[in-house]
């Protein structure tokens, strides 16, 4: 029983604070930048797969209308060359947008860093502050009620050295 008391007057004596990283993440200019890189890089990259899906397409749609006019052999080479370009389509989405492509090379090189600073700023925060626990409010959608004043987003983005807005 005694026990019972001291962990929960432990528990009651830690802090909690929040933060909301969607607030803090448009407020932070580098990830606005970070972000439109990523979008112009992905439209380009999405063009130059649209262009070999648009050729794939062209070369089926010949040998369709052509097809009754060529021998076995043409015919064979024809579809050769449509599976080729397909499959040379499919191997450069992969490329840029898989799992493991460039998109996602290039989403890590420029938001690391972004979240990197944020991450030390709440830490060096909760160290002064003794918080035990920082929450996300953005991404935990467990969160049902939460008082503002333990929302620590404001002195995050002025420890980064931004304006509260």
């Amino acid at each position: 029983m005694i026990l019972l008391v001291l962990v929960s007057v432990d528990a009651m004596a830690q802090k909690f604070a929040l933060v909301d990283m969607e607030y803090i993440l448009k407020n932070v200019p580098a990830y606005e930048r970070a972000n439109e890189q990523l979008n112009q890089v992905s439209k380009k990259w999405q063009a130059e797969v649209d262009a070999l899906t648009t050729e794939a397409q062209t070369l089926y749609k010949n040998y369709q209308s052509e097809a009754v006019f060529l021998s076995e052999e043409q015919k064979t080479k024809s579809e050769e060359s449509i599976i080729a370009k397909e499959k040379e389509a499919a191997e450069l989405k992969k490329k840029y947008f898989g799992p493991e492509g460039e998109l996602y090379k290039k989403r890590e090189s420029l938001m690391a860093p972004i979240q990197d600073e944020i991450y030390n700023a709440v830490k060096e925060i909760s160290d002064q502050k003794g918080y035990s626990l920082v929450l996300d409010r953005a991404s935990d959608s467990g969160i049902i009620f939460a008082s503002p004043k333990i929302d620590i987003s404001n002195e995050v983005l002025a420890k980064l050295g931004y304006a509260n807005n």
